[in-house]
């Protein structure tokens, strides 16, 4: 399969070509066709698969022969969840359109708003936005959306588990009935499924890959450490193995900037990129980090998504995700457009019920490896072995295994045989290996 067989124009072909991309993608082979014939489509795709490419290229040539924009209009609205993820988008636009007579433009909270006002002024063609700065816009009459003739909600789950469904729900009653509707997502969940009633017309479902899976590409290993030897042992990884572009994912904004000072003190240069941060630190940290002005780039989950990296060879979890799917997410930073990458995980063992949903999830055991001289004293449990994850419920341990599995966490010398479902005295509190929506609150969504 080729971009030529696909009906692109010359134009998008000619963009396609200097990209150096040779061959659409499985989520591109089947999207654009059904998108430049004027369907809805439900999308689902891992991540790192080409999704934006996907509806950029097919909705650029939809909107090319169209006369000039009015003012304060657009004719495509694409909603994004985060800042990182709409510029993203816009740049996509961008490089694919260059060789169009066509106006686009992206807002997003966390800069001032008036900028955005006048270029929206003139009119867009492809408007790219987050939710909350969109009715910013709205109220202030910036924007019009009478002339919509294409919605695209990409990231569609992401919007959901940031808490932008009475957003989004406004939005779409603001934009006319007849329309075209693209929706892109990581999984087809049941609050997906939900969100499209009413609002996407017998949409053709698209799914390409298994759901929450990472892609085959991406190697993935696991260090157990100690807790306390985790900044250590990740200074020890980068200087040793001359790793230079490294994105470094932390569970917190204060541990990202903890993180970022204590690798700047064994000179690795480093930059942290969080919600708490304003818009131009982290637009400045992002560039440079894509020009290899900076060595790791330390972030929270605000950054699994939506940044899209050339080359990134490797991925790390300082800390495990509370929700497993958020692993998927941020390894997927790595290996795309089918290129090799390494995940690394900085395990320790009050991590273990974390690990075990992550192993679940993926339904397969992620090689551990131990480093010389930082072996940790609280060992990591086993984890749960694929095939029981996918097939076995959880059963009643029998007194001798348990017995001996205590005995083997108390220090007693008994041989090490416990039953894989016990639960792992180190373990942290989650969700029990259902999937929980985070409150709004500590998503730090884009406005």
């Amino acid at each position: 399969m080729t971009f030529e067989k696909l009906g692109l124009s010359e134009e998008l072909l000619r963009s396609v070509s200097e990209a150096a991309y040779t061959s659409p993608t499985p989520i591109q082979a089947q999207a654009i066709p059904a998108i430049l014939q004027g369907k809805d489509v439900m999308a689902a795709a891992q991540t790192g698969t080409g999704k934006t490419a996907g509806f950029t290229l097919p909705l650029l040539q939809l909107l090319n022969e169209k006369p000039p924009v009015k003012n304060n209009r657009a004719r495509a609205l694409v909603l994004t969840p985060t800042r990182e993820l709409a510029a993203q988008v816009q740049e996509s636009v961008f490089t694919y359109g260059k060789y169009m007579n066509l106006r686009s433009t992206v807002v997003f909270g966390g800069v001032k708003i008036n900028p955005q006002m006048m270029k929206l002024r003139r009119g867009v063609d492809i408007l790219v936005a987050t939710p909350g700065r969109l009715l910013d816009l709205f109220q202030q009459r910036a924007i019009n959306f009478n002339d919509i003739e294409v919605l695209v909600l990409d990231e569609a789950d992401r919007m959901l588990d940031m808490g932008f469904i009475h957003d989004i729900r406004k939005i779409m009653a603001l934009l006319p009935k007849k329309r075209q509707t693209l929706m892109f997502s990581a999984t087809f969940s049941q609050e997906i499924r939900q969100l499209a009633k009413g609002i996407i017309s017998n949409p053709i479902e698209i799914d390409v890959a298994p759901r929450n899976s990472a892609v085959e590409t991406i190697s993935q290993i696991i260090y157990p450490v100690d807790k306390s030897r985790k900044a250590d042992l990740l200074s020890h990884l980068i200087i040793k193995e001359k790793w230079y572009q490294v994105l470094v994912f932390s569970r917190t904004k204060h541990g990202a900037d903890k993180l970022m000072k204590r690798l700047s003190r064994d000179n690795i240069h480093a930059a942290a990129i969080h919600g708490n941060k304003s818009q131009s630190q982290r637009t400045k940290a992002l560039d440079n980090f894509k020009k290899n002005k900076i060595q790791i780039l330390v972030a929270t989950d605000i950054a699994a998504r939506g940044i899209d990296i050339d080359h990134l060879s490797h991925v790390v979890n300082f800390d495990l995700p509370n929700v497993p799917e958020d692993y998927v997410h941020r390894i997927g930073r790595t290996g795309r457009a089918g290129e090799s990458g390494q995940a690394i995980s900085l395990v320790s063992a009050d991590e273990a019920k974390q690990l075990h949903d992550i192993e679940r999830l993926i339904k397969r055991k992620i090689n551990r490896k131990e480093i010389e001289t930082f072996e940790p004293q609280h060992n990591l449990p086993e984890s749960l072995s694929s095939k029981y994850s996918r097939n076995k419920q959880v059963t009643k341990t029998t007194n001798n295994k348990t017995k001996r599995y205590k005995a083997k966490h108390n220090g007693s010398s008994e041989k090490k045989s416990y039953n894989r479902y016990s639960k792992p005295q180190n373990s942290v509190n989650s969700n029990n290996g259902n999937r929980q929506r985070r409150p709004a609150s500590t998503a730090t969504p884009a406005i």
